[in-house]
């Protein structure tokens, strides 16, 4: 089955590029540790879910791009031209000349209704392209005004018209420190938005994700682009494909419906994480060894913990045990120490994959009392390494990691909201302080429900 990614706004065509390059890359470039018979198979299901071929042999991603303004689409389609590897098509993407101006309404009530058509008429081609569609994956940022705006907008389209389809929505969470003054208002209307009309939001902070690329990847000036392929990375370990069941070698059908069946088991509960292990710079991998014993029981505390990376963990975090009040359950004001999860869905890839001992993640201390483990915990396995680790795992979970950035975002868009500040810049394009009022409760809401795990 195949996903129709739908790339909005600079950071989501600027990550959607980086995606496709990634996941291209990996599916052709040949493993040792798997047979001939085993490297077509895995080439050829990646190439079922997100690229169709062309006739001169090129493939074509199965993405659509949107953009208010033309020039990092027209940068988007040439890199990926040029690549030689790989392509979008000649008819995929839309853009206009004028942006959003960072303006959340702007980009929802104005670029959304007037454009409508053309981006439905876009993205209905190529879902007629797949043989059978597993849902949207749609790439946006939530600080601006296009990606989350329009993005918001489109999502609840397609909620519209194709509601049996599932929807994964890929968030960039913007910088605590703010790359623009009105984003804690762009990210609440974004988020209550899609909390509505999405079937689970895959969340990145750009503060973890860059403290990746400084301490594990060590890259001295980080740039957007190197963001951007950390980012790319984390997904394509999620999106590449694995074995359908212990014991198969046939890879799985439906990833986006499998990821929701594991991940989502309740819509008041949608936010998902990624965490990877290992990640790191080519020169430290050639002088690593790595163990599923070490690699697990890193990723096992990161988890619980609630750490973007290996580095830096705090070891002496440990479960509730039984018949002791959970410390997280108290008041959001005291720390938040342990990271109780409703879900857990872990994916090994590479050398003896079947030999790892994943009992830590079955604990129930682990999760929240109303799913058993059994029903909580799941894992994806494939022996085809992934790009250029011997072996690698990544955790998706659906967990209580984003209460304190949430909380903070919503205390600081109400903060503003209660003086007032930049409100009209939104009441002029149609979204009023009922609007406002609306999203603070449901993300209010939100944030009770994960502190009650």
């Amino acid at each position: 089955m195949s996903i129709v990614t739908v790339q909005l706004g600079q950071c989501g065509n600027q990550i959607g590029f980086e995606v496709f390059d990634a996941l291209f890359i990996d599916s052709h470039c040949p493993q040792r540790l798997s047979s001939k018979r085993e490297n077509e198979a895995y080439q050829a299901s990646c190439k079922e879910r997100f690229f169709s071929e062309e006739e001169n042999g090129v493939p074509i991603a199965r993405a659509v791009l949107v953009d208010m303004e033309p020039k990092v689409i027209n940068q988007t389609l040439s890199k990926a031209a040029q690549s030689g590897r790989w392509k979008y098509g000649q008819h995929s993407s839309f853009c206009q000349k004028q942006g959003s101006g960072n303006n959340w309404a702007y980009g929802y009530s104005v670029h959304g209704p007037r454009h409508e058509e053309s981006i439905r008429n876009l993205i209905q081609k190529e879902v007629e392209k797949c043989d059978s569609l597993s849902g949207f994956f749609i790439i946006m940022s939530m600080a601006g005004g296009t990606g989350s705006g329009l993005g918001a907008f489109v999502t609840q389209n397609l909620q519209d018209q194709y509601s049996n389809s599932l929807k994964m929505n890929q968030i960039i969470w913007p910088y605590g420190t703010g790359e623009v003054i009105v984003q804690n208002y762009n990210s609440v209307l974004t988020l209550s938005h899609l909390y509505r009309s999405s079937d689970a939001l895959l969340v990145h902070e750009n503060d973890a994700v860059h403290k990746i690329c400084a301490k594990l990847m060590n890259i001295k000036q980080i740039s957007f682009s190197d963001i951007n392929q950390v980012l790319a990375h984390q997904l394509g370990s999620v999106f590449q494909p694995t074995y359908s069941a212990e014991g198969s070698f046939h890879y799985r059908r439906n990833p986006l419906g499998d990821l929701m069946e594991n991940l989502v088991p309740h819509p008041e509960f949608k936010m998902l994480g990624v965490r990877n292990i290992p990640q790191m710079s080519e020169n430290s991998l050639a002088y690593s060894t790595f163990t599923w014993a070490g690699l697990l029981k890193h990723l096992r505390q990161m988890l619980i913990s609630n750490a973007k990376m290996e580095e830096g963990i705090d070891w002496q975090i440990r479960p509730p045990l039984p018949g002791l009040p959970n410390l997280s359950k108290m008041s959001l004001n005291k720390e938040l120490h342990f990271n109780t999860s409703i879900a857990n869905l872990l994916i090994l890839r590479g050398k003896d994959v079947h030999s790892a001992d994943l009992e830590g993640f079955k604990d129930p201390a682990l999760y929240t009392s109303w799913l058993e483990p059994v029903n909580a915990f799941n894992v994806w396995r494939t022996q085809r390494a992934f790009s250029k680790y011997e072996k690698s795992a990544a955790l998706v979970s659906n967990s209580q990691f984003l209460v304190k950035p949430l909380d903070m975002i919503v205390g600081k868009a109400w903060n503003m909201f209660a003086s007032k500040a930049y409100v009209h810049q939104y009441t002029k394009f149609g979204i009023e302080e009922e609007d406002f009022l609306d999203s603070f409760a449901l993300l209010e809401q939100v944030v009770a429900s994960y502190c009650t795990l």
